[in-house]
């Protein structure tokens, strides 16, 4: 089920007058049947990921980045990082 959020523009600064965004958020793909999943928005300059447990809370990325990151997580990069350590 998609519904959509309204956001203020990053670029409207403190402004009263600002430009608002609507994103659809979708449930991840890779989010099985669970209740708590991955809610995920993108464009073709950003992407928004959210945790359904804790909507308020939103991660924003640029596709490149992620595609960087899924990659890097497939080919084991981040395995050895430990709790407290980078």
């Amino acid at each position: 089920m998609s519904t959509y959020q309204w956001r203020k523009s990053s670029y409207s600064g403190d402004s009263s007058n600002c430009v608002n965004v609507a994103i659809e958020w979708r449930k991840s793909s890779y989010s099985a049947d669970a209740g708590n999943c991955v809610n995920v928005a993108a464009s073709d300059r950003a992407v928004l990921l959210r945790e359904s447990d804790d909507p308020d809370v939103v991660l924003t990325t640029t596709p490149a980045v992620l595609r960087a990151f899924i990659r890097g997580a497939k080919a084991g990069v981040f395995d050895r990082v430990q709790e407290g350590r980078a």
